[in-house]
């Protein structure tokens, strides 16, 4: 029995060459590829928020991907990160930018370094907080959910927060969320806990909260204080620069 010819679909590398180029010819495929492949794993909310399209909209194009094998989703609680599933995509892409002549484009970020989530602080303050928190072992994490307990350290550490242990462990709500950061692709600290301390830097005069009720800004002559109780602040993430490819 001789194998499929060149010109069949049914030719195994002519079939997965067909099935990438399928999927690369949609504009919103192909840069949520060119995301994956330059700036690591994303998750949904992240990836909708810097293309700028509807989580449902997205979540049809990830199923596709999926489907063709090109990404996977990696669940960590309600979160759901996606990935590539084969690195050496990255040189196609690369490829086709040479071709084209030029960078295939990434999107800018749309979001400020400081901003609320809900109720809580996201972005590089957010998750130097829960990093500290872990470090310093007033947070444990519970394995196989977003919630995070109490550590053994938590009432001496947690009281430079201005936070009453007692008080927290009693409330309804939970004490301590591992929340995934839609811009860092980092957790940051949610929950009572995150609402509490976000509440007492804003008393201390810390931090504000913007006029458009979504942005944190920290006050003029607050970053020294701010530093000592939020080490590794000023080192989180970093911005990401608009367009061009990134190598290495």
């Amino acid at each position: 029995m001789t194998s499929p010819g060149w010109t069949s679909a049914a030719q195994p590398v002519v079939a997965t060459v067909t099935a990438l180029a399928r999927e690369l010819s949609d504009p919103i495929r192909l840069t949520v590829l060119q995301l994956l492949a330059h700036e690591g794993p994303h998750g949904m909310t992240q990836l909708a928020d810097v293309l700028g399209v509807s989580p449902a909209r997205l979540g049809n194009h990830l199923a596709k991907l999926r489907q063709a094998g090109l990404v996977a989703g990696e669940q960590s609680g309600r979160h759901v990160t996606y990935r590539l599933v084969d690195p050496s995509v990255t040189a196609v892409l690369d490829a086709m930018a040479d071709y084209a002549g030029g960078s295939l484009p990434l999107p800018g970020p749309a979001e400020a370094p400081e901003r609320l989530c809900y109720d809580h602080a996201a972005g590089r303050l957010g998750v130097a907080l829960l990093d500290h928190l872990l470090a310093r072992r007033a947070l444990r994490r519970d394995p196989g959910s977003d919630a995070l307990e109490l550590g053994p350290e938590a009432e001496p550490v947690l009281r430079d927060y201005g936070v009453d242990v007692a008080a927290l462990a009693g409330t309804r709500r939970k004490v301590a969320t591992s929340c995934l950061d839609r811009t860092l692709r980092r957790p940051h600290l949610g929950g009572a806990l995150g609402h509490e301390i976000l509440s007492w830097l804003r008393a201390e005069e810390l931090v504000d909260v913007a006029g458009d009720g979504r942005t944190l800004k920290i006050r003029r002559g607050a970053e020294d204080r701010l530093g000592e109780l939020v080490p590794g602040l000023l080192s989180v993430g970093g911005r990401r620069a608009s367009g061009g490819r990134r190598r290495g």
